[in-house]
């Protein structure tokens, strides 16, 4: 459970600081507290016992900058704000950490500051934008342009949510039939052969699989639970998630369709990023991890290395080749007009609707796959048993 730390420490101009953070243990909040550049003189931890979440869902964002853009632009001040959308938060979970943010503002801590003191409970992205839209006197527009990113993330993810539906049924249906014609209709087939040992060698193989699956039905499920186990723990080895996510972009016939929903979410978080003023190169690794893939995120150490070396950043994400051609060469437009921004801002627009076109054909792929297993299971029964019944048909007829 998350510790809570009162503190109260110098910071490099030696003034005293006095706030609230919210930590795993005791050396997180130290470690945190060094990366904030302040000297503690005291601090005292107990166990929070209200409610708190780990992290905000991209429509609890969307919802949250909207009202405090809204606020903002109409003249309230960031304090206030802070206490409305507190008092409007449903959950008593999220009302504690919006409480604890409006506490630390009024107490003299700086929005981004109380903010991060949440750890991942916010996004870095947040962080660093209203960080911008503090050194900038915009933090009415800052909200905004957040407002927005987090609204078409979350659209998005709607849109993947929505055209999974039909494929996840389909998988689950043909698992279902699957299961049902080797376990229930082949035991049934059994009777209309006098003599086993005349049946063909089809026949006999489905038979005893069907068999085999009643027999060791949990063995069966501990095994998939094994390889689902076996499965996830490779994925969290770096060389293998590595050749994974390599994998996911670079597959044949979804890989392309995956890399436009990758385009369209950097798109986004770049554009909102370098529009509120913050240095490219941070720009750019914020925006590389949101997009949680561990080959894109090394081949950003590689664009950034090469943009702090005074590479334009259209030439070092060609040679990436990890984005759209196309992409690449609006990055050059935009770098040549000097409105890279405002090229961004479109890009990202134009991607916004590719994304949703890559998701549905996505989905789509799905669909004919289990359709064609569906299919082979069928008839693979009908080759194998329609011939006994025939033969007991004729039978009946002789007799």
């Amino acid at each position: 459970m998350p510790m809570r730390f009162t503190y109260t420490a110098k910071d490099a101009a030696g003034n005293m600081r006095k706030g609230t953070m919210t930590a795993e243990d005791e050396q997180e909040f130290l470690a945190r507290i060094r990366e904030k550049g302040l000297y503690v003189s005291d601090y005292k931890e107990s166990q929070s016992n209200t409610k708190t979440i780990k992290k905000f869902k991209t429509k609890d964002l969307a919802f949250a900058t909207r009202q405090m853009a809204a606020m903002l632009t109409s003249g309230l001040t960031l304090v206030k704000a802070l206490d409305i959308l507190c008092k409007e938060q449903e959950s008593e979970a999220a009302r504690n950490v919006w409480r604890d943010v409006y506490e630390n503002v009024q107490k003299g801590e700086s929005f981004s500051d109380a903010l991060e003191v949440h750890g991942s409970v916010f996004p870095t992205l947040m962080t660093s934008m209203v960080g911008a839209g503090e050194s900038s006197g915009q933090m009415d527009i800052i909200m905004q342009r957040l407002s927005d990113y987090y609204a078409n993330q979350n659209k998005l993810a709607n849109t993947i949510k929505s055209a999974m539906v039909y494929p996840i049924i389909l998988v689950f249906l043909t698992i279902a039939v699957v299961i049902g014609v080797f376990v229930f209709i082949m035991p049934t087939f059994e009777d209309l052969y006098d003599d086993p040992t005349q049946m063909p060698g089809l026949t006999k193989g489905m038979m005893n699989i069907g068999k085999f699956m009643v027999a060791h039905w949990l063995i069966l499920i501990l095994l998939l639970a094994a390889l689902i186990f076996v499965f996830i723990y490779m994925l969290k080895l770096p060389g293998t998630r590595m050749k994974w996510d390599r994998f996911i972009i670079k597959g044949p016939g979804f890989g392309k369709l995956v890399v436009k929903i990758y385009t369209a979410r950097f798109a986004q978080t770049m554009a909102s990023l370098y529009s509120s003023g913050l240095p490219m190169v941070e720009c750019l690794k914020r925006s590389a991890d949101t997009l949680n893939n561990s080959y894109i995120s090394m081949k950003f150490r590689d664009i950034i290395d090469e943009v702090k070396s005074g590479e334009t950043l259209s030439s070092s994400v060609q040679r990436a080749d990890i984005f759209d051609s196309m992409f690449c060469s609006i990055i050059f437009v935009g770098e040549e007009a000097g409105a890279l921004d405002d090229i961004l801002a479109k890009t990202a627009e134009y991607y916004d609707e590719e994304a949703d076109s890559a998701v549905k054909r996505l989905c789509s792929m799905l669909e004919p796959v289990m359709l064609i297993v569906l299919g082979i299971v069928i008839g693979l029964v009908c080759v194998a048993f329609f011939p006994a019944l025939y033969d007991s048909i004729g039978n009946l007829g002789d007799a």
